[in-house]
């Protein structure tokens, strides 16, 4: 489904919405204007940094070094440009498609530009020209507002192929010298935005049963990724993940002179040079992000608050008693604030949300004092995709995919006629059943009428899928398509998260929050697989947390599904058990 989507996107928005051009006229000028407002924001961003002129504390880890880049075989090249998805710049001399079908006969000469990038730590200037492709942020706006356009960065496929290289044994360097900060979940295998909400969420729930209070901050960075320092971030790759010798000087070589233009139409822009910032559009730049912000994860330690980042979007939670001060809070953040200006990041206050969460079901009157941030408390706020409200009750993040559902189902029947069967189905998984399942471990406890609600979106998918009639039962309608029910979808998510937890194939922060129950000696007769439930003193919220609902999904299955050798057979004894769970009643 995921190799889908982007297709289907781009498709059916095409046939249902006919893309329009932004201007009625495109000229090398208008171009060379909306370049120029792109980089002028970046300059006014930094302008209004206030900095101390603090240097930040360096952390030299001894015996981690990571000194130069390996060449690379032919067979690893071809795997890697197999891999890899065909988009490229309008600068490519051969399309990517057309690239990768005619690679065999080129793949020496690209092997031998590779292995003397690598060895020669130079990276060619062709690769490191971006084109962009300016777009509108929302449906409906004003193109003539600059403000409004999206660049989109397009850099040429053979510097993705290299930077794909480098960013292997980079990776392999960070991961085994445990580099990365834990609570990092932005771009990393195995993690991803819903295991960072499941962690998130399970810490509120058992900070609210043990009847805290708990304020949540989403801090909101302004164009993060452009504003990145390169002689820091250089500094940092040093000093943080040990990176020295020819590899550093590589990465000097990365930064040095990169430029872009904007192209419109035909048209184009004369070329600028971009002295700031992690490339858009490419590999490394998500990964070297993740490693010039590490220092913040000792700020937090250091002020005992809980924190979790995916890229630049960064949750600070912390637990207080209604007599408490949340004076540790605010010095954190006003902490963090600098650190985030000494380093050329800007903290939007104004569109920095927090919430506070009350451990009772009626929402706190009393407010915390929490400086100059305290203005902006709300009462939903919106966390990386998903909709928090202040009871947790998750009403404002179903209303949300309802909504937005229904309002692709529409668009769908549409094309129903269009479509065949097999199409349809696909179409249908793209734009409906991942707005169902996104996130959906968070929604575990949700009352009968809210889940009844998204039960009814998936009923109606599946009459559009089959053309079954409203009055029908949707029973075997649902058995037909072999689709779980959506509780079950729910408890199928957890379980996979559970099972992968338990075998080291999921973040740490979640492995460590399942283990095994450990009964007494006279107890032993035999190994059942439980896991251990924590206590749990407020039902209505503790029983809600992954280390509370997992153990007791898990210890309720048939030990045949928790016995399964790999996550793949799991999954397909799982779905069976539930299946039949759904169906046989």
């Amino acid at each position: 489904m995921n190799m889908w989507s982007p297709f289907f996107n781009k498709t059916i928005n095409a046939v249902l919405s006919p893309v329009q051009k932004l201007f009625s006229s495109v000229s090398a000028d208008l171009c060379s204007q909306i370049l120029q407002f792109f980089l002028n924001k970046i300059i006014v961003i930094r302008a209004q940094i206030h900095q101390t002129n603090h240097v930040p504390d360096s952390f030299i880890p001894s015996h981690v070094q990571l000194q130069s880049f390996q060449p690379i075989s032919l067979p690893y090249l071809e795997k890697t440009v197999a891999a890899m998805k065909p988009s490229g710049s309008p600068d490519d001399v051969i399309p990517p498609r057309l690239l990768k079908e005619v690679f065999p006969l080129i793949s020496n000469s690209v092997l031998g530009i590779i292995n003397s990038s690598l060895t020669l730590a130079e990276v060619p200037r062709a690769f490191k020209h971006a084109v962009l492709q300016p777009i509108l942020k929302k449906p409906g706006l004003d193109p003539t507002d600059y403000s409004n356009l999206r660049p989109i960065s397009k850099l040429p496929f053979l510097s993705k192929v290299l930077e794909k290289v480098v960013y292997a044994q980079l990776v392999n360097h960070l991961n085994e010298y445990q580099v990365m900060d834990t609570c990092q979940s932005g771009f990393r295998q195995q993690h991803s935005t819903e295991t960072a909400h499941v962690r998130v969420f399970n810490d509120i729930f058992l900070a609210l049963d043990s009847g805290f209070h708990v304020v949540l901050v989403l801090l909101d960075l302004s164009a993060a990724f452009d504003t990145i320092d390169h002689d820091i971030l250089i500094t940092r790759l040093h000093t943080w993940a040990g990176i020295s010798g020819t590899a550093l000087d590589w990465f000097r070589s990365y930064f040095c002179n990169r430029s872009a233009r904007v192209m419109l139409d035909g048209c184009s822009s004369e070329s600028q040079p971009l002295r700031w910032g992690v490339p858009q559009g490419s590999i490394l730049g998500p990964l070297l992000f993740n490693l010039y912000i590490l220092p913040l994860g000792a700020i937090f330690r250091k002020h005992a608050v809980s924190y979790h980042l995916y890229a630049d979007d960064c949750q600070i939670y912390f637990s207080f008693k209604p007599t408490q001060s949340t004076q540790v809070l605010s010095d954190c953040i006003l902490e963090v604030k600098q650190w985030l200006a000494d380093n050329f990041l800007h903290l939007n206050d104004s569109k920095t949300d927090l919430i506070v969460f009350s451990p009772n079901s009626i929402t706190a009157t009393q407010q915390p004092d929490l400086n100059y941030l305290s203005p902006n408390v709300s009462s939903v706020i919106s966390n990386l995709g998903v909709k928090m409200d202040q009871a947790l009750k998750m009403d404002a993040q179903v209303n949300n995919t309802v909504k937005s559902c229904f309002y692709q189902l529409r668009r769908i029947s549409k094309l129903k006629h269009i479509l065949s069967v097999r199409l349809l189905k696909s179409v249908v998984h793209t734009f409906i059943t991942s707005r169902l399942d996104y996130s959906n471990s968070c929604l575990y406890g949700i009352s009968k009428a809210a889940l009844s609600r998204l039960q009814l979106v998936q009923n109606s998918a599946a009459r559009l899928l089959t053309g079954a009639d409203r009055r029908q039962h949707i029973s075997p309608i649902l058995k037909s398509l072999h689709w779980l029910p959506v509780q079950f979808r729910i408890n199928f998510k957890i379980m996979l998260l559970t099972y992968k937890s338990l075998n080291h194939q999921a973040p740490p922060y979640l492995c460590e929050l399942v283990h095994y129950y450990n009964p007494p000696r006279a107890l032993r007769s035999e190994d059942k697989l439980l896991l251990a439930v924590p206590n749990a003193r407020l039902k209505s919220r503790g029983e809600r947390a992954f280390s509370v609902c997992a153990p007791t999904l898990w210890n309720a299955l048939p030990l045949l599904v928790r016995q399964a050798p790999t996550a793949s057979i799991f999954k397909s004894r799982l779905k069976t058990h539930y299946f039949n769970l759904a169906f046989t009643t």
